[in-house]
């Protein structure tokens, strides 16, 4: 392997280690904020209309993406597949066919 390869091993890697960091400052900020959100909801008018589980799923949705493309559990988020259609565009305008996108 050559320093060039080596050095793109580690740009991805410190790529990902970024991902994964931002994904857990997100999850400590969604989980304080949340209970704000429920500790308020409580405040105002007790357990009788948890108001506060709304802003709780829909975040929540957010946060499940986002963990999904952190982890690279979806294979269409990730950099390879990025790199792989960059790849397979660029040798589909390198055919001499009339219509290049389909």
């Amino acid at each position: 392997m050559n320093d060039f390869e080596q050095e793109n091993k580690y740009l991805r890697a410190k790529e990902r280690v970024a991902a994964i960091k931002k994904f857990y400052s997100s999850l400590l900020s969604y989980v304080v904020f949340i209970a704000f959100l429920a500790g308020l909801n409580y405040y105002t008018n007790g357990w009788s209309n948890p108001w506060f589980l709304w802003a709780a799923f829909g975040w929540g949705i957010g946060i499940v993406f986002h963990s999904f493309k952190a982890f690279g559990w979806l294979p269409y988020l990730n950099k390879n597949w990025e790199e792989k259609k960059i790849k397979e565009f660029m040798d589909k305008d390198d055919e001499p066919s009339g219509d290049r996108w389909t």
